[in-house]
């Protein structure tokens, strides 16, 4: 797979209370996708970016929320996101302290 593609498939790490629970319990990381994005790419992005081992992948389609605008009803868009498993020994850190 293209190397240029694969860096553009993980969009952004979600840090949140739910997230760093489950690094801490589970050796999971959480990542906010490409909505268009398969396990197999995923799984090659993590390990070329990261350079860790992945175990096992779980992908969530989040629905995007109604929200009102004054008046005006819109919607956010549809986005998907990655509940990646590390192997034993592997960690990604991102308070770069």
């Amino acid at each position: 797979m293209n190397e240029e593609k694969l860096t553009k498939i993980i969009l952004t790490p979600l840090l949140s209370e739910k997230s760093t629970f489950v690094a801490e319990k589970y050796n999971q990381i959480v990542f906010k996708v490409e909505k268009s994005s398969s396990k197999r790419e995923i799984k090659s992005a993590i390990e070329l970016l990261f350079s860790v081992k992945v175990s096992k992948i779980h992908t969530v389609l989040m629905k995007g929320k109604r929200k009102k605008f004054g008046r005006y009803i819109g919607y956010r868009g549809d986005w998907k996101k990655a509940y990646v498993s590390l192997r034993s020994g592997y960690s990604i850190d991102f308070t770069g302290v």
